[in-house]
């Protein structure tokens, strides 16, 4: 027989183990966000059809690395950095990538432009930084191109450098980024995970009223029996009516909590990367194509923004390698009627690699201001509620 000081205690183990399994199913159940897991996929946010590769980043692509040089320091109010995508990890001059370009809203400055109009082909490094950091980051690539060996003879380079205007939390005018840390973007690129957020170029910016920064994700498609990928890499900067998987999220949020409201203005580069062997042209074609992932996400492309998107192929065949730059060659590309799958493919990528960049990021409060990070338990609530009256 148990004592009644034995039953009192066997009784409260029991409600505390109720509760610990009642916090675990809530937890569970609602997906709580962490900080440690701050993806959107991870917290049932996965826009479309398409499977995603290992990384859900850029990095998918076979031979694609990025690197990223963050710069913070609140007391000078110190926000900004530099992100760099390489599309292998050779020489970049002498294996240049096919490449395409598309500008929504001109309103930004995006070097290199001109000859991939007009080569359709990409010879450095792709890097993103903020608007007044451009040519600084341009001459770090200049420099790493030169030096590289086998480009001894090389008197012309055409940099590649994208940006966005973070001076709403960096004090842009102090120019914070040299060339030494284009470089060191540059030197320090790997594959496998992306890091999103407040990191290199995303570091200082600020979308639909929240911290922005960098995302990334990436989609698998199979066309005719052979699987290709297709990666993507934001820098979120830009403004508009918040709407995440067709739910108007900023309008929910700023109802229910006051939420600071955003500039309609603000920009975004988006650098798309596929393995699918495509010609510029139909690269240009796929880069047009991103920017309906961003209307999905509620952006308006406004008067003062600077809407830019890069794509290129890694498809050694389709290389424009010293050999076959000056020789009949015989390349074959993917025609224009088995383009549809890699359409729907980068809308979804660019689509989730904003909600990347705004679920990764943290609040940023120094003397230039505040711009909170996303509520995203809130933003959970809200999601899962208009699911449930739209049922």
């Amino acid at each position: 027989m148990l004592s009644n000081k034995q039953k009192k205690s066997n009784s409260r183990h029991e409600k505390k183990s109720f509760l610990s399994v009642f916090v675990f199913l809530f937890l569970f159940s609602h997906q709580v966000y962490c900080k440690d897991d701050p993806r959107a996929r991870d917290l049932g946010i996965s826009p479309g059809i398409y499977p995603t590769g290992t990384w859900n980043a850029i990095t998918d692509v076979k031979g694609v690395k990025v690197g990223q040089v963050t710069l913070i320091n609140s007391k000078k109010s110190q926000q900004t950095g530099v992100t760099a995508i390489l599309p292998h990890g050779g020489n970049i001059y002498q294996d240049k990538v096919p490449a395409g370009y598309y500008q929504a809203n001109g309103f930004g400055k995006l070097m290199g432009t001109t000859q991939i109009i007009e080569l359709g082909e990409i010879e450095t490094p792709i890097l993103l930084t903020n608007t007044l950091n451009v040519s600084d980051a341009a001459i770090g690539t200049i420099e790493w191109t030169l030096a590289y060996k086998g480009n001894e003879e090389v008197r012309s380079v055409n940099a590649v450098v994208g940006e966005t205007n973070d001076g709403r939390l960096n004090d842009i005018r102090k120019r914070f980024v040299t060339p030494k840390h284009a470089k060191k973007a540059i030197e320090t690129a790997k594959s496998g995970k992306v890091e999103e957020g407040n990191v290199g170029a995303g570091t200082g910016t600020v979308a639909f009223g929240f911290k922005g920064g960098i995302g990334s994700s990436s989609r698998k498609v199979t066309i005719q029996g052979k699987e290709y990928t297709i990666g993507v890499l934001v820098q979120a900067n830009y403004g508009g009516d918040l709407h995440i998987m067709g739910t108007p999220v900023g309008r929910l949020l700023k109802k229910s909590e006051q939420e600071q409201a955003t500039s309609p203005d603000g920009s975004v580069m988006i650098v798309i990367a596929t393995d699918a062997p495509l010609s510029d042209r139909n690269l240009t074609r796929l880069a047009k194509r991103s920017i309906l992932g961003i209307g999905r996400t509620g952006g308006i492309m406004s008067n003062g923004s600077g809407d830019y998107v890069l794509a290129f192929s890694t498809a050694e065949s389709v290389r424009r390698t010293a050999e076959n730059r000056s020789n009949l060659t015989d390349i074959s590309h993917i025609p224009n009627d088995l383009m549809t799958p890699l359409f729907g493919a980068v809308i979804e990528a660019t689509e989730e690699s904003v909600y990347n960049a705004l679920f990764a990021a943290v609040t940023v409060d120094n003397k230039n201001g505040q711009y909170k990070a996303l509520p995203v338990n809130k933003t959970l609530e809200i999601i899962e509620g208009y699911r449930a009256v739209s049922r």
